[in-house]
């Protein structure tokens, strides 16, 4: 916690432990106090305990990102307190734990011993939405797979049924790349409208999703860009194979078997 005003809880300050109370930023705005250094030395009155501020802290993230930063006041309270936080190396863990096992059973017998790491804790908060991201990940690649399966197969019967037509085009001259472009064409067509029917309900329902997050980043132009570029190249690549081995293909072959 990085103090902005006062000072934080001190051993050389006896009174500490009864009559201070250190608050965040925005329970400083809360208070109506115009700045922290403002609210330092202020008197408190809270659930039957008074004294004064002695610091203010920046602000900081004590939930979920999903909410917004509350206001927050600190005391210390002897005898209150429910757990203790340990910093452990990340060196031999089971056995460190084992030691603090057995000091806690030699002062505290008649408690049980329970503990949690604060990262897996922190990292809870957050399980359903790495979940989320992972299960739309899946999807998303799998629903790639199936269209180009698909585009695959729409292009290569589109050149069975156009070889006559491909045929006629390279007699009179057409190049390979020209054959590419009018066979590649129309699928881009199909996957541009499907870009445009997609976007809106893409921002719809990401913006929708978002709003459950206090914190979290806006939806920019470039994103949808990249992402209809992609589709684009993808398809592109997906229909390619088939173009070209068309174009390449002898004419006198295709006029023949027709």
């Amino acid at each position: 916690m990085n103090i902005v005003a006062g000072r934080g809880f001190s051993s050389d300050f006896p009174t500490d432990s009864t009559e201070a109370m250190v608050i965040n930023e925005s329970a400083v705005k809360l208070l109506g106090y115009s700045s922290p250094k403002e609210a330092v030395g202020a008197k408190y009155d809270q659930w039957g305990s008074t004294g004064r501020i002695i610091g203010v802290v920046k602000d900081f993230h004590f939930k979920s990102l999903k909410e917004n930063i509350e206001p927050l006041t600190m005391r210390i309270e002897l005898g209150s307190s429910g757990r203790m936080a340990v910093k452990l190396t990340p060196h031999d863990i089971p056995a460190t734990l084992a030691s603090i096992e057995e000091k806690w059973k030699t002062i505290v017998p008649n408690e049980p011993f329970d503990y949690f790491f604060l990262d897996e804790f922190f990292g809870r908060q957050y399980r359903a939405d790495v979940r989320f991201g992972n299960l739309i990940f899946y999807f998303s690649f799998l629903a790639i797979i199936i269209s180009c399966l698909g585009l695959q197969g729409l292009a290569a019967y589109s050149t069975i049924q156009r070889r006559r037509e491909i045929g006629k085009r390279k007699v009179i001259g057409s190049s390979v790349m020209g054959i590419v472009q009018l066979l590649s064409k129309e699928f881009l067509l199909l996957v541009g409208l499907a870009f445009l029917v997609a976007s809106p309900l893409a921002w719809l329902i990401m913006n929708s999703w978002l709003k459950n997050f206090a914190y979290h980043i806006d939806i920019q132009w470039w994103m949808f860009a990249l992402a209809g570029a992609s589709a684009l190249l993808i398809a592109v690549v997906t229909v390619s194979f088939h173009a070209v081995k068309a174009a390449l293909a002898n004419p006198a072959t295709a006029l023949k078997n027709e």
